[in-house]
Formats: C-alpha cells, structure tokens, sequence
C-alpha cells in the first residue's frame, strides 16, 4: 500500500471511529493532512465525511437495532435525548457532528426508527460542514 492510500485509510478510519459511540479526532487528521501538498481539500472532504457519516450510520443502526429488540443487552438513550430527537426529528441530525452529543442524537434516531435517507442526508449534511470549516480555517 503507498503512502496516499495509508494516509486517506488512516483519515477514512479515524472519521467512522469518530463518528460511532467511541472518541476519536478525526480533525487533527485531516487538519494534518490538508496541510500536506499531496491532498486536495475536495479528495481530503469527500474521505473525512464518508467516514464520518458511516460511522454515524453505524450508530443509527445500533439504535434500530435495539429498537427491534436484536440486541440482548441495551440501554435506551438518555430521556432527555430521546424527547429532543422526537421533538425535533431529522434536522437535529444536522448536529451529529457535535462531540458526545451528536453521537446521542444517531443513536436516539435510530431508536425512534426514523426515516434511515432522510437521517443519512442529514448527517452527510451537518458532517460535511463541520470538515469544511476545518479546511477552511487552516487555509
């Protein structure tokens, strides 16, 4: 494997673990990584949000899971979780991207079981932005 493929996996890998119920920092990578010449901020964009929103369909999936019963040991999500995202619904998923919280909000979607596109469009939404302004502000 060359150096580019090692360092967009590392990037790709760091943003799905940062994005599921684990802690991780995706952005010190890709802060890194954009400051290298090889990298495009449109490629490094594309990895870093792929990753990210995978890893928080990861979440969402978890949730649905344990809505329906699949998993034999769960806790519900926090009530107060849970009554924002039945609240508020979809579009708080634009907030996905917030450190602890937004981890929350995948899970609580899932566990309310709300629309899976609708819910994957909005991560992708809210987890691009967060990586743009990253690159925009080490630019």
């Amino acid at each position: 494997m060359d150096d580019v493929s090692s360092a967009l996996g590392g990037l790709f890998a760091s943003a799905f673990i940062s994005a599921t119920l684990a802690p991780g920092g995706s952005e010190a990578v890709l802060a890194y990584l954009a400051t290298q010449a090889a990298y495009s901020d449109t490629l490094l964009l594309g990895v870093a949000t792929t990753g990210n929103t995978l890893g928080a369909v990861t979440t969402w999936l978890m949730g649905y899971a344990a809505a329906l019963g699949w998993l034999r040991r769960h806790a519900p999500p926090k009530q107060a979780t849970l009554a924002r995202m039945e609240r508020y619904g979809t579009p708080l998923l634009l907030l996905s991207w917030l450190p602890v919280v937004g981890d929350g909000f995948c899970l609580a979607a899932g566990w309310a079981r709300l629309p899976f596109l609708p819910c994957l469009a909005a991560m992708a939404a809210g987890k691009a932005a967060r990586y743009a302004a990253v690159l925009w502000l080490i630019d």
